[in-house]
């Protein structure tokens, strides 16, 4: 982000307070246009993220034809209909073909997708797709748990709801063995 988006992020939030009611001049608001610009900043800078740049050179010709898992990922999103967090866990595993991928890369890849605006399903299959595109092993499977302010702060306001999204690629979808070891492993225990 750059300073003159900054700038205007400060004029927009000052223009917010002023239209719900408050004083944007007052003690306790008066840096907070400068910190909801830096959050903002931080929020969506999964735009300025390429999957090759998060990945680097972290691909390794490796000959190991077992699964791989990534579970208990945190991340933190923006929904994109109500600009409120939502967040939870990831669950990443994959099937090498002959390529892996650095471990600390996978919760890398999370990040850059979950820092912006976001619905869970795309955030879910952005991710599946990405792996794939970068590794191109047997299949991937993505399954992510999510909690949004959306659904416990407005709307049905159901504060112990969660919703759960999937993506299966390759022998993750086609292969029912390799699905239910999956899940197993993340201990989800279901097909």
């Amino acid at each position: 982000m750059n300073a003159s988006s900054r700038t205007r992020i400060e004029e927009l939030t000052a223009e917010l307070l002023r239209e719900v009611g408050e004083d944007p001049g007052r003690q306790g608001l008066r840096r907070t246009p400068s910190r909801v610009a830096k959050a903002w900043e931080f929020f969506s800078k999964g735009y300025e993220q390429t999957l090759e740049e998060v990945v680097g050179d972290a691909c390794f010709d490796e000959d190991y034809d077992e699964m791989v898992t990534v579970k208990d990922i945190d991340f933190f999103s923006l929904c994109e209909h109500h600009l409120l967090p939502f967040f939870g866990k990831a669950h990443i595993g994959y099937l090498p073909s002959g390529k892996v991928i650095g471990l600390s890369k996978i919760p890398r890849i999370v990040d850059m997708f979950a820092r912006r605006l976001q619905v869970q399903e795309r955030m879910t299959q952005q991710i599946g797709d990405a792996i794939m595109s970068i590794l191109h092993p047997a299949g991937v499977g993505v399954v992510i748990e999510g909690v949004h302010m959306c659904m416990q702060m407005r709307g049905v306001e159901k504060q112990n709801s969660y919703a759960s999204t999937s993506h299966m690629v390759g022998v993750f979808r086609d292969d029912r063995k390799t699905r239910e070891e999956f899940f197993n492993i993340v201990g989800m225990r279901r097909v």
